[in-house]
């Protein structure tokens, strides 16, 4: 269940009010008449089956009551209520299921500033994976994987292109772009540091690297491996039960092909630094198509579902509110 909070200017209340209880999955409405102060109002409360979520809140938005009020959206983790039961059988579809466009949208708006935090954890994960790298330390290599925040832009790249935003794309794009390239040139100044103390040799670049040879070696599974990440990422930012995003991150070589590529460049290795670069740039490509694809996929059966359940934005012949 969801729970949604709202500011409502009082000569509109009645009209919200309206549009909830016709709503099927819905319950437990309540309206606190002038509890708002900033801006003033009524507060308008109730519970929506996570499947009537988005269709709710696109009602709400082209209302106007994120212009002329505020909308407020918070997950619901138990509810114990006979009534929510009833909303969510009554609500078309699985909850699993429904991608909440909005919380989508607004996840990876956050997820793709390009803020010192950013590019502080893009940074030092590309400087672990330089270590895991001149190593050949598969456990470095991972963690670098795993502490790299690049997939929030990438997810803001796909959201924006099935949205049709082209700002948020923008944005994303020059966070990603940008934050790779800062993460690269401070690699790049590490790995110079790291070989002025004697850390750092061109022989260890250049020696056999059974654990990370794959890196600089580019081939049809790397772009078939981002795919399947790509859209393994996209769900577990969609659904409502999956916490695999942690998983994603550690299986797309993307961070470690930017650090193989810092490094060669200083040891002025031509070879594989084009062979990382195309590493990490074919691995950001089948992200993107993945992601791209899984949420258009997502969208067209979600609609098909509804139309096949009945549109749940009404209560229509036979359905009953569960208010």
């Amino acid at each position: 269940m969801l729970h949604l909070r709202m500011i409502v200017p009082a000569d509109r209340t009645a009209e919200v009010v309206a549009l909830i209880e016709k709503t099927v999955g819905t319950a437990h409405l309540a309206v606190l008449d002038g509890a708002a102060r900033i801006p003033a109002g009524d507060v308008v409360l109730c519970d929506v089956a996570r499947e009537a979520g988005d269709g709710l809140i696109a009602e709400l938005r082209r209302a106007g009551i994120d212009e002329c009020g505020a909308i407020s959206v918070e997950d619901v983790d138990l509810t114990l209520s006979s009534r929510a039961e009833q909303a969510e059988k009554d609500a078309p579809g699985e909850g699993a299921d429904a991608v909440l466009w909005e919380q989508l949208t607004e996840a990876t708006h956050e997820e793709s500033t390009l803020s010192i935090t950013y590019l502080a954890f893009l940074t030092l994960a590309t400087m672990i994976a330089a270590c895991g790298v001149v190593l050949d330390n598969a456990i470095l290599i991972v963690g670098a994987m795993a502490v790299g925040p690049e997939f929030g832009p990438l997810a803001g790249v796909c959201t924006a292109v099935v949205q049709r935003r082209p700002r948020l794309a923008l944005r994303s794009l020059v966070a990603l772009l940008a934050g790779f390239a800062v993460a690269m040139l401070v690699t790049l100044g590490f790995s110079w540091f790291m070989d002025a103390m004697g850390l750092f040799t061109e022989n260890q670049l250049e020696a056999k690297r059974p654990n990370t040879a794959f890196i600089y070696a580019p081939d049809e599974f790397s772009f078939v491996v981002a795919v399947l990440a790509g859209a393994a990422g996209m769900l577990s930012l969609t659904s409502a039960k999956s916490g695999a995003l942690v998983g994603v991150a550690i299986s797309v070589t993307t961070v470690p092909a930017a650090a193989n590529a810092a490094v060669a460049f200083l040891y002025e290795d031509q070879k594989q630094a084009w062979s990382s670069t195309e590493q990490l740039l074919l691995n950001l490509v089948g992200i993107v198509v993945a992601g791209v694809l899984t949420l258009l996929a997502q969208k067209l059966l979600w609609r098909v579902g509804r139309r096949r359940a009945g549109d749940g934005t009404g209560a229509g012949p036979g359905r009953a509110s569960t208010l």
